[in-house]
């Protein structure tokens, strides 16, 4: 079984315990973008397992798209990346 070379950990130990591996991140040609898996890539850079730089060339991603998911994710947990999520909780 051959193994791909690539820069950085294989898996990596997230704050709650589990384990993630690159095989956990959404695919490259990933087109929608759902709470869960914008969710994965901000898990994977806060841990270390690809740098920022890396998911922004990989996802096509802009900075300021990034830090949006950073803010969101910081702010109010996966739910702040789903797009009908609303601050004060009411109905959309």
């Amino acid at each position: 079984m051959y193994l791909k070379r690539v820069n950085g950990p294989r898996t990596v130990t997230l704050p709650d315990g589990s384990a993630m591996s690159r095989a956990d991140l959404p695919p490259v040609d990933t087109r929608r973008w759902v709470a869960r898996r914008k969710a994965a890539v901000v898990r994977a850079v806060a841990a270390g397992l690809i740098g920022e730089a890396e998911a922004l060339a990989r996802y096509g991603l802009s900075e300021e798209e990034f830090q949006g998911w950073k803010r969101a994710v910081s702010a109010h947990g996966m739910e702040g990346l789903k797009a009908t999520f609303r601050k004060g909780g009411g109905q959309p």
